[in-house]
């Protein structure tokens, strides 16, 4: 789950702990005004965790008062619902579908969905102008703008650093030539540092070593970093010699099966 805060951590330490046992990570970036949450588990447990977690973002989070170099649609702002363990795709969309219907009833909020109808970044072009909402009323709520709601398959979020001095104009080349099916980038201005921010759809074809190496071969980079945790298969496809280069470790790992520990 992707939230629009990343600054107050009385705001984000109380939506983490709306997670309870069901949450297994927080990467939170100050300058995206973002925090990443990875929830995992069985189904109804999982989505009773995830609904919590809405309800105190919706509740703390005014989006008006919002800005960061992230796009976002809302304050609770992304909730994608991703096949683990042997969950198929229909348990996804379901999951995300019941979601979407109590965000829009309890909540307020009017929700768009993505996955097997249309991706990410085509509803947030589209959102209020060729889309209305799936679920809730046909505007933005006030302070929580609405939900992206997702059934889709494990996606990496990956950011590459480049060296300063390297403006913001050369990562949105960089991200220009890179982008793809399997890989969607933006350069983006990160507190005065050129960052390449990738979303790798399909890990198993471009993990994050190829999208280092694809930034790398067009501008000079000084690091990067893995948003929230991913399976084990994607660590291991990047040869270990490389994982602190690549920015990698096995904290960053999901338990066996993805569900919470204990």
């Amino acid at each position: 789950m992707n939230v629009s805060e990343g600054r107050d951590r009385a705001v984000i330490d109380a939506i983490a702990a709306a997670g309870g046992a069901w949450l297994l990570d927080v990467h939170t970036d100050p300058h995206h005004h973002r925090s990443v949450l990875t929830l995992a588990g069985p189904g109804h447990g999982v989505e009773q965790a995830a609904r919590a977690v809405a309800r105190v973002g919706v509740r703390r989070i005014d989006l008006r008062l919002h800005a960061g170099v992230h796009p976002r649609m809302g304050a609770v702002d992304v909730v994608p619902f991703v096949p683990l363990a042997g969950a198929s795709m229909a348990d996804a969309v379901a999951a995300r579908d019941r979601f979407a219907a109590w965000a829009a009833a309890e909540l307020g909020v009017p929700c768009f969905l993505y996955g097997p109808e249309r991706a990410l970044p085509d509803l947030r072009r589209q959102a209020f102008t060729a889309l209305a909402p799936d679920t809730g009323p046909p505007v933005a709520h006030p302070t929580a703008g609405a939900i992206c709601v997702g059934a889709r398959p494990v996606l990496v979020a990956y950011n590459v650093w480049l060296t300063d001095g390297v403006d913001v104009a050369s990562a949105r080349r960089v991200a220009r030539e890179i982008r793809g099916p399997a890989l969607r980038a933006l350069g983006l201005d990160v507190g005065g540092r050129a960052q390449v921010s990738m979303n790798l759809v399909d890990p198993g074809r471009i993990g994050p070593a190829d999208a280092y190496d694809a930034v790398a071969a067009r501008a000079p980079v000084a690091g990067a970093e893995l948003v929230g945790l991913v399976p084990a298969a994607v660590l291991d496809a990047a040869p270990r010699r490389r994982w602190a280069e690549l920015g990698l470790s096995l904290a960053k790992a999901l338990p066996a099966g993805g569900s919470p520990p204990g």
